[in-house]
């Protein structure tokens, strides 16, 4: 299953000084593990599944590379949704409780003390590690932190395709007709994915998140549809009920699995 999918990114062979166009994906499975694999080139470049596909891949190299990851060997294949039994098991069972699992990884995390090992991190060490602003790749760490407040503005949630294969924003173009770009499809109505902010804290500081569907809808209790509903609720009460919602989202303690990365906004880093 796709997870993520990364960045089109070019390096230079130390012993060829010849550049390789490279992609990351992320992939995960109903073990609720995540591992890493790379193509190459064209493939690399031409990359258009979208997020929660089903893929099937031949001719794959195992690596010790960050952990243990994977490589697309230049004679490998892959096949994007294919019609075969392990695929139909694979969405059946992501349909109905891979949505909102919690993967582990097979990437290995540098610690503080520069281990190779996924090591919890206090709030206090994230805030003060400087390496997150120095780098546009993406750093990933365990924390345990309780949620004590959940940002109520109107983009917790976005409109998204209702497609279970796409995640795309959609936009209203007529009543009852949203437009997918990706999927080149419209839609009777959306299907609204959190991207959620909360601000959580441990015993030594406090810290902003951001939670995506999967993880917001653990913090919450319910889907982003759900909560959009209590939002446009035509009943007066629907304002005090979002923030009784939202309140009940507090108070809840839970290990997290981050991945920062520094991006820039408006020429200052985020």
């Amino acid at each position: 299953m796709l997870k993520e999918v990364g960045e089109v990114n070019t390096i230079t062979s130390s012993k060829t000084n010849k550049d390789f166009t490279k992609r990351d994906l992320t992939l995960a499975d109903d073990s609720q593990t995540s591992v890493r694999l790379t193509i190459w080139g064209n493939q690399a470049q031409a990359f258009d599944a979208p997020l929660e596909s089903i893929i099937a891949f031949k001719g794959v190299k195992v690596s010790d590379f960050g952990g243990r990851s994977l490589s697309l060997l230049s004679s490998g294949s892959m096949t994007i949704d294919p019609d075969i039994e392990e695929a139909h098991k694979l969405r059946g069972w992501f349909n109905a409780v891979g949505q909102n699992a919690t993967f582990s990884t097979h990437q290995a995390l540098a610690s503080a003390g520069g281990g190779q090992k996924g090591n919890n991190k206090l709030i206090k060490d994230i805030l003060e590690d400087e390496t997150y602003l120095q780098s546009d790749t993406p750093s990933y760490f365990n924390m345990k932190a309780s949620v004590i407040f959940v940002k109520q503005s109107s983009t917790f949630a976005y409109p998204a395709c209702s497609s279970p294969d796409c995640s795309k924003k959609v936009i209203e173009e007529n009543p009852g007709e949203w437009w997918c770009e990706k999927c080149q499809q419209k839609w009777p109505e959306p299907r609204y994915r959190y991207m959620l902010q909360i601000h959580v804290a441990d015993h030594t500081g406090t810290l902003w998140v951001t939670c995506f569907d999967d993880a917001a809808v653990n913090v919450v209790g319910m889907s982003a549809n759900d909560l959009m509903k209590i939002k446009n609720d035509d009943d007066e009460n629907n304002t005090q009920n979002l923030m009784v919602a939202m309140q009940e989202a507090t108070c809840k303690t839970f290990n997290f699995r981050v991945k920062a990365k520094m991006e820039t906004y408006m020429d200052q880093p985020k």
